[in-house]
């Protein structure tokens, strides 16, 4: 349809859906806002006018592209309750806290990405996509994480091998390694990997201008995984990473299908609103 999102390329939608990230995550972008996290983004969650000129652009992607408003508001809880909350006792408790930092990530970016299925059909592995992102940032950042003296990986996955927040500071403290902190970091690999696997077929959903990008984040964010695992889970004690000709052979095989695609005929995206309720990401069990 001319003048439809779908008829937009998807790269140039790329800074408004940046901005709509930036703009509600200010306690990320300037720590003296952290008493109110959100505050620049709340006109958009509230569904009142904006004056601030990012958010103003927010407000039009989110009602141009038909993002619900609960998207921002879910958000916007996950965002404040980092300012109290140091742990979680399970990883139903962080699957809680991931759908509005993580989950409506991607739950946000779908229709702005466009997909070759209606939307409803796409919503779960995006949400998958974007729990995944973020599980990797935990597993690669435990050590970054407790010296802020918080713990994402779930107290249960932790205690099943022996370990507590005691112990993960004695070894980020101390430099040295336990068999029982690998074998938990391990498990928390496997989880992870678990929603890697529901979120690929999200991938051959999306449109083929902008499925190359996203298949590139796939690929390179579960490339930190097979660090972490090939470095034998040295999380504690620094940052894993993937080696730079990895990711400038991922980045220009991406550009290649992107230029590609843009030339190509391609499917109508489907623009439909959501009908269905996103299933959540496996639990530790159902993603072994």
């Amino acid at each position: 349809m001319p003048g439809g999102p779908e008829a937009e390329p998807t790269a140039s939608r790329a800074p408004e859906a940046t901005g709509r990230v930036e703009a509600a995550d200010p306690v990320g972008a300037d720590p003296a806002m952290a008493a109110e996290p959100g505050a620049a983004a709340g006109p958009v969650a509230a569904g009142s006018a904006p004056t601030e000129p990012v958010v103003t652009a927010v407000a039009h992607t989110a009602a141009r592209y038909a993002i619900p408003r609960r998207h921002f508001t879910d958000f916007l809880d996950s965002m404040r309750s980092d300012l109290t909350v140091t742990d979680y006792a399970t990883y139903a408790d962080l699957l809680g806290y991931m759908h509005g930092s993580a989950a409506v990530i991607g739950l946000q970016m779908l229709p702005v990405l466009g997909t070759t299925v209606p939307r409803e059909e796409a919503e779960a592995p995006a949400a998958a996509l974007g729990v995944a992102f973020q599980l990797t940032n935990f597993l690669r950042d435990v050590g970054e994480d407790l010296d802020r003296g918080r713990v994402y990986l779930p107290q249960d996955l932790l205690h099943a091998h022996g370990v507590d927040r005691a112990l993960l500071s004695w070894s980020r403290t101390t430099g040295r390694t336990d068999a029982r902190i690998t074998a938990a970091l391990r498990a928390a690999e496997h989880l992870v990997r678990g929603v890697y696997r529901e979120a690929a077929p999200g991938l051959a959903m999306l449109d083929p201008v902008s499925r190359p990008c996203i298949r590139a984040a796939f690929v390179l964010y579960r490339g930190i995984l097979d660090a972490v695992a090939a470095d034998g889970y040295p999380v504690l004690h620094r940052r894993c990473a993937v080696p730079r000709h990895r990711r400038a052979v991922v980045a220009l095989d991406g550009l290649v299908r992107c230029t590609a695609a843009r030339y190509r005929p391609g499917t109508p995206a489907w623009p439909a609103p959501r009908t269905t309720p996103a299933r959540r990401p496996a639990g530790p069990e159902e993603a072994r």
